[in-house]
């Protein structure tokens, strides 16, 4: 865990001070060169030759894209990278999500070219990357320790909070929860002391977007759920790989929580309500405590406050455990798996390593971050910060930046900056409060697995997690008691394999860790 104070901190010197760019020092090549390039990511299915920041890419390197995406009437990443793989006719530049596991399988076996040579020869800016962060570059190369693809490097570290209506606090004369007992007690105040106000028995003391927020809870009891950013995942015990869901935390909080939910303290269709949860609960005036994403969630007090008189829904420090331990388990991975690589009949290897180069370069990743200058923003005393018009317009600045094409899901590092300008001051006033505790947890940022070792994880992963997810609906729900069917269900998991999945993953771990 790692103590921050201040905003600023967080932003770990991220702010860009170059001046602006078109210098001869930026190109790639002396006669204008086309790439092609499959390109496939959740929001957009091929790659935009209209990009504004393509266009502005291409005038200052002298490279040009040309899509080339495979699978571009399916929505399904994975499915459209499994098309790519299978037709055999691999494009200059395979990106988008998803692509870690693609070209470390297939990179050792010569679909996509290695880059560590090419990188330590021709491209700086993203070497002085993994000399800063040799072990996420560890983390994300392949089994035979080559590095197959330039990574999507988010910034920041906070991601998701506690939240609660201060209002509703204020109107009963509560403080704000410190430990788990005390929030105990306002989830049962806002059920039973109507603090909407309407005389109806009607709130929901606690509701999630995605339930898995609701099972993040067991944190409370010292209980894990995941280690990485994604849920359900492994996580590092004392130097060794294990799974959250077979620990006694986990075990005592699912206890707790089959009980919070059965006293009505959780939304009762936490389960199937999904993504309309958070608007719905809100905009009624219905719901109290959650757990979500700082900046949309600190939106509603904006969105909310004409409508529902006195609403404020603020960020709060995670209440201690029962062993007083705060923890903030979510927190932002700091490399992804989604990115670009170089496929195999690339002609222009070197070029093509010096134009992902320029997106790490400083007047790169302000393309890449912040769209073009003059439009979307203006460089003042060496940051980019954007204009009202962008700010103040009617679609979301994320939105206008995937129009433009920046905060796509090419390989670059981005600027936490570019979020910060548009996040609410409540939000602010939240990362900022996190950042003066020692609330998060160490992660995990994956392994890559022989193909030997990755037999072994896929014969047996998949239906052990079924397994446990089936258990863990099954224990909120009352379908059964997680004390009384404890033994079973590790001895069930013990024979379904998980000793070894847990042998080979500790092997790529070590293997890995050097």
């Amino acid at each position: 865990m790692r103590k921050l104070s201040i905003i600023s901190a967080l932003l770990m010197g991220s702010a860009l001070s170059a001046p602006a760019f078109a210098d001869d020092h930026l190109r790639v090549v002396d006669e204008p060169l086309e790439l092609t390039i499959h390109m496939h990511w959740r929001r957009a299915q091929n790659y935009n030759e209209d990009y504004a920041t393509e266009q502005a890419a291409a005038k200052m390197t002298g490279v040009s894209l040309v899509d080339a995406t495979v699978g571009s009437n399916t929505t399904d990443t994975r499915e459209a990278h499994n098309l790519l793989i299978a037709s055999g006719d691999i494009p200059d530049i395979f990106g988008g999500q998803h692509v870690r596991e693609f070209v470390n399988e297939y990179g050792p076996q010569g679909a996509f070219q290695p880059l560590n040579d090419l990188i330590a020869e021709h491209a700086p800016n993203i070497q002085n990357y993994i000399d800063q962060y040799p072990e996420r570059f560890a983390a994300i190369s392949a089994a035979d320790g080559n590095l197959y693809y330039i990574p999507y490097l988010p910034d920041g570290f906070f991601g998701r909070a506690y939240f609660i209506r201060q209002d509703w606090l204020d109107t009963l004369g509560m403080e704000q929860p410190q430990n788990v007992d005390e929030l105990y007690d306002v989830l049962v105040a806002f059920r039973d002391q109507d603090p909407n106000g309407n005389g109806e028995k009607d709130e929901v003391p606690y509701f999630a977007r995605h339930w898995e927020e609701m099972i993040r809870l067991v944190t409370l009891w010292d209980g894990r759920t995941s280690g990485s950013d994604t849920y359900h995942d492994f996580m590092v015990v004392d130097g060794q790989l294990t799974h959250p869901y077979i620990g006694e935390g986990y075990r005592d909080g699912i206890a707790n929580l089959a009980q919070w939910y059965t006293e009505g303290l959780i939304d009762p269709e936490v389960f199937t309500r999904g993504s309309s949860a958070r608007d719905f609960f809100l905009s009624e005036n219905l719901g109290g405590v959650s757990h979500d994403w700082f900046a949309s969630t600190a939106g509603y007090n904006d969105k909310l406050r004409d409508s529902i008189e006195g609403f404020e829904f603020v960020p709060f420090i995670p209440p201690a455990s029962v062993s007083g331990v705060r923890m903030e388990e979510h927190r932002r991975i700091p490399v992804k798996p989604d990115g670009w690589a170089m496929g195999h009949t690339n002609e222009n290897p070197v070029e093509t390593i010096k134009y992902f180069d320029f997106w790490f370069s400083e007047e790169g990743r302000r393309l890449a971050n912040f769209g073009i200058e003059g439009v979307h923003y203006n460089l003042i005393d060496g940051e980019a910060i954007y204009t009202d018009e962008v700010l103040n317009a009617d679609l979301a600045v994320v939105n206008q930046m995937y129009e433009a094409g920046a905060q796509i899901w090419r390989g670059f590092p981005q600027d936490y900056s570019y979020e910060l300008q548009w996040t609410n001051p409540i939000a602010k006033a939240g990362i900022e409060l996190y950042g003066q505790g020692d609330y998060l947890v160490p992660i995990f940022l994956g392994v890559t697995m022989t193909e030997e070792e990755q037999a072994v994880y896929d014969r047996h992963w998949p239906q052990i997690r079924t397994y446990m997810l089936e258990k863990q609906q099954a224990w909120v729900l009352g379908s059964g008691d997680v004390q009384a069917d404890w033994d079973d269900y590790i001895e069930t998991i013990d024979g379904m394999g998980l000793d070894k999945v847990l042998e080979v993953m500790n092997a790529a771990y070590a293997r890995q860790q050097g």
